[in-house]
C-alpha cells in the first residue's frame, strides 16, 4: 500500500474559504462539499481568521523567509563560538590553567 500524504491548502485558499464561512450565506456543509474540504478545518480556519484579523491591520511581523534566515545566523554563530570554546579549554588545558566550570 503506498503512502497517503496530507493535502496542504495555501493561505489565500485558507482565507478564501473562511471568509466565505464568516458571510454564512452558506452552511459549513455546503462550503465542506463546495471546497472538498472538512466542516472542522473550515471552521478551525474561521476562527484563526477571526482571531489574527487584527494583524492585517498592523505592523507587518517578519516573513518566514526572514526568520530562517536570522535562525541560520545564530545557528552559525552558535557553531562558531562552540570551537572557539573547545579551542581555548584544549589551550588551558596544555597550559595548566583551569577554565571556569560550565553553568
Amino acid at each position: 500500500m503506498g503512502k497517503t500524504s496530507r493535502k496542504k491548502y495555501t493561505p489565500e485558499f485558507k482565507a478564501q474559504v473562511a471568509i466565505e464561512a464568516l458571510k454564512e450565506q452558506s452552511t459549513l456543509a455546503e462550503l465542506a462539499k463546495k471546497y472538498e474540504v472538512s466542516p472542522t478545518m473550515i471552521s478551525h480556519w474561521k476562527a484563526d481568521l477571526v482571531k489574527n484579523a487584527g494583524a492585517a491591520f498592523g505592523k507587518q511581523g517578519k516573513s518566514e523567509e526572514e526568520v530562517e534566515k536570522k535562525n541560520q545566523e545564530l545557528y552559525a554563530k552558535i557553531g562558531k563560538l562552540e570551537v572557539m570554546l573547545d579551542f581555548a579549554r584544549r589551550a588551558s588545558q596544555k597550559l595548566g590553567i583551569p577554565m571556569p566550570a560550565d553553568e
